[in-house]
């Protein structure tokens, strides 16, 4: 309840709060609009929110990552956001960022307001950023190779470079294992989530089972109900900007992405539907298959019905969210 917890808005700005001082409620109550907690603006409503360390001495080493939709990226150290006043203060600037990738603030002709705030993250210079687009692509970059910013009204870099319609729809942060593109892909041939008793792994069995205790998986949702899990040994790291890799395969059975983000095996997901239909499924049950795959079903959806919202809940809050799945994604009748 002494969390203080960073709200950034659609506009671009930034307010904070005790946890103590939100409304508690149980699982069912609607709860207060923030409008009410906070002087928001006329249009203006919370995009992301940012839980900090109760601590104040673990800020020293973190910073603060931001990603847009139109692929924009900028890192903060956490002293420039120790400071909010009451009625807020402006978190970043949107803007077309120059091929050059020069940071630019010299008028308010290059604000760009079709943008939005995507994603605002908590990390270390050797934690890895990975940004996942709504057409299938993702690319994966060292968090120091976006700069610290001073300022906090500066428009950042290119974080990655869109084609036609695409947007970026999430950010995520991966802890780099210390490996080399050699390993990757020898681990890749025999990982312990496949039967593939035919194939022997080149690694020691000391290094295998170090990088099969150190992986990560990227969780990818599409709007028709399919998704997968992929190993992160897969998103080679590249330079920022770049256009990145394929993250799924986003077929006309597939649809465009709504979703991707690290998950564990003991995590629940709840995914949610255009036409509030309902489900849950445990993160376990969904298949690893390749990064340019196409992944499984994991909601039927009716026709003209797509996902739109996907959420990680934790295994100990089964009891207080509990859904009854049956009643959930029966289909309409007429």
């Amino acid at each position: 309840t002494h969390n203080p917890v960073l709200f950034f808005s659609n506009l671009g700005r930034v307010y904070r709060m005790k946890v103590w001082r939100l409304p508690e409620g149980g699982p069912t109550a609607k709860g207060r609009p923030m409008v009410n907690l906070l002087p928001l603006a006329e249009g203006e409503s919370i995009s992301t929110v940012l839980p900090l360390p109760e601590n104040e001495e673990e800020w020293g080493g973190l910073h603060i990552m931001f990603a847009t939709a139109h692929g924009t990226v900028r890192r903060n150290s956490m002293a420039a956001f120790t400071n909010i006043p009451t009625a807020g203060k402006i978190a970043m600037r949107f803007g077309a960022v120059a091929d050059n990738e020069a940071e630019s603030d010299d008028g308010e002709e290059q604000t760009d307001f079709s943008d939005r705030l995507i994603g605002v993250s908590l990390l270390t210079e050797e934690d890895d950023v990975l940004l996942a687009t709504r057409n299938g692509k993702a690319i994966r970059f060292r968090s120091t190779d976006v700069r610290e910013f001073q300022s906090r009204t500066s428009m950042g870099v290119r974080g990655v470079r869109l084609i036609g319609d695409d947007q970026v729809i999430s950010m995520s942060i991966l802890h780099r294992v210390g490996t080399t593109q050699e390993e990757r892909e020898a681990y890749l041939k025999c990982p312990p989530w496949r039967d593939r008793e035919d194939v022997e792994c080149s690694l020691s069995p000391e290094r295998f089972a170090e990088m099969a205790e150190k992986e990560q998986f990227i969780l990818t949702v599409t709007e028709n109900g399919y998704g997968k899990r992929s190993s992160a040994y897969e998103y080679r790291r590249t330079n920022r900007g770049g256009q990145g890799i394929t993250n799924i395969d986003t077929s006309e059975r597939n649809g465009h992405v709504v979703a991707s983000f690290p998950v564990t095996p003991g995590e629940q997901l709840m995914l949610v539907t255009d036409q509030a239909k309902l489900i849950r499924t445990t993160v376990g049950d969904i298949r690893i298959a390749g990064r340019n795959t196409m992944g499984v079903t994991i909601f039927r959806v009716a026709d003209n019905e797509h996902v739109v919202s996907v959420a990680k809940i934790d295994e100990s809050d089964e009891e207080e969210i509990e859904v009854d799945a049956g009643d959930d994604i029966a289909p309409e009748e007429g």
